[in-house]
């Protein structure tokens, strides 16, 4: 029986744990915003992690974006040294998850497993993966005590709201430097065959426009913010969207509609404020003075970040020249730009080889189309050996009825396993 053949043998005599893991997992609802339960989850980790020799961190991000004393942003590290040197292998989940929503069937944090399937918010992003991956090291540990290197599991928060109280806290501390780990694999939920190579870049603005306020009987004496803003939703309409919807690139980008550079207008808000639903009083009559939208652009590796901003602030100068009163402020809330390693980089290559092995065909490569924490691995830790493999299927993530299949969190399980014998030698 060859090496892998025992591997495969071994995960698969773990798959009720594997399950009652990821059952678990979900049941520990970490919601983000505002980021409960981070410690009730970090605690479990470090239980499981602990049996299995590993020295566990347990660090809050003191400072952090979100970070309070009600909601403190924790993260747990483990680390198992091998028996003699070799390369680092480190195995990066967020364990935050966004709201429920409405459209549930099931419960939304009761983990139920039926005919294959775990549901539950989280499910597939990405307590699935989460689980798998250590299923995937306990197995390979447990059939290779001895192995060269070092393994390391992460459990980090605030991937959802931006992972400035996760991944890159860490970073910032050199946990994911070239120094310390040599792998890198965000088991995120891209499909079980497919490797991520990255994601494109992203840039958050808040834009407002300025009235005047005025008795809304008489909104002659006024200037409304809310129709200023109208004429710059329409300038995008007209100009920005059609022009975006032109640029595609050559990053292989999932789905097919993300090939494009695209633009979301994220929130709108204008005039008074809404009031408690208990207010049962009419609004005031008011000419609004205020109107804010937030935008989210994501772009190509073929595009400037310096671009990306200018043609928004071309859009608003166009309005302003050809609207009388028309004034705008415009400020920048969030820039990431887009990565992607090389498909011949050594975690890419080791996964990929595992891929072929397990599903009998070539892995297929992709890029996301949203951001995940490999962002502050390449941009902060200067690591770029990193990808995201892990099972799920990306169109369920954020939406109701969320589940990870069994059978898909068992092979990539196997394909981890794989790629960290062949990463560390077994």
């Amino acid at each position: 029986m060859t090496f892998k053949d025992r591997l495969t043998d071994e995960i698969a005599a773990r798959e009720a744990d594997l399950v009652a893991l990821t059952q678990d997992l979900i049941r520990i609802p970490t919601l983000n915003p505002p980021g409960v339960n981070y410690r009730e989850i970090c605690n479990y980790l470090d239980r499981r992690l602990t049996k299995a020799g590993f020295a566990t961190e347990m660090i809050r991000a003191h400072g952090a974006p979100g970070d309070s004393d009600r909601h403190p942003r924790w993260n747990i590290v483990a680390r198992r040294k091998g028996a003699r040197p070799g390369a680092c292998v480190h195995f990066n989940s967020h364990i935050d998850v966004v709201e429920v929503g409405h459209g549930w069937t099931v419960d939304a944090f009761g983990g139920e497993l039926r005919d294959g399937k775990i549901y539950g918010r989280g499910a597939c992003d990405m307590k699935g993966g989460l689980a798998a991956s250590i299923v995937a090291v306990e197995a390979f540990i447990a059939i290779c005590p001895d192995h060269a290197g070092a393994i390391e599991i992460s459990g980090t928060a605030d991937e959802e709201s931006g992972g400035f109280g996760g991944v890159a806290y860490l970073a910032e501390r050199g946990y994911f430097s070239p120094d310390r780990v040599d792998h890198v694999i965000i088991p995120e939920p891209l499909g079980k065959d497919r490797i991520c190579l990255g994601h494109r870049g992203v840039w958050w603005a808040e834009i407002e426009t300025h009235g005047e306020i005025a008795h809304g009987s008489m909104p002659f004496l006024g200037d409304c913010a809310i129709r200023h803003m109208g004429a710059v939703i329409e300038a995008m309409e007209a100009q920005l969207f059609p022009a975006l919807a032109a640029r595609r690139t050559e990053m292989p980008v999932v789905p097919e509609g993300a090939r494009q550079s695209t633009l979301n207008i994220n929130s709108i808000h204008g005039g008074e404020p809404e009031q408690d639903g208990d207010y049962t009083g009419l609004p005031s009559p008011c000419v609004p003075d205020r109107c804010r939208i937030v935008i989210d652009r994501r772009f190509l590796i073929e595009e400037d970040i310096g671009t990306v901003e200018a043609e928004v602030r071309a859009v608003l100068e166009a309005v302003r020249d050809g609207r009388p009163g028309f004034d705008y402020t415009i400020h920048e809330l969030h820039r990431v730009l887009p990565t992607m390693t090389e498909r011949d980089a050594p975690v890419v290559a080791a996964v990929a080889r595992a891929v072929t092995e397990v599903f009998g065909h070539a892995a297929d490569y992709v890029v996301s189309p949203g951001t995940y924490d490999q962002k502050h691995i390449d941009r902060i830790g200067r690591l770029k050996n990193c990808i995201a493999y892990g099972p799920g299927i990306l169109d369920l993530a954020h939406k109701p009825d969320e589940y990870v299949g069994v059978e898909d969190m068992v092979q990539s399980a196997q394909v981890m396993a794989f790629a960290l014998q062949d990463l560390l030698g077994g």
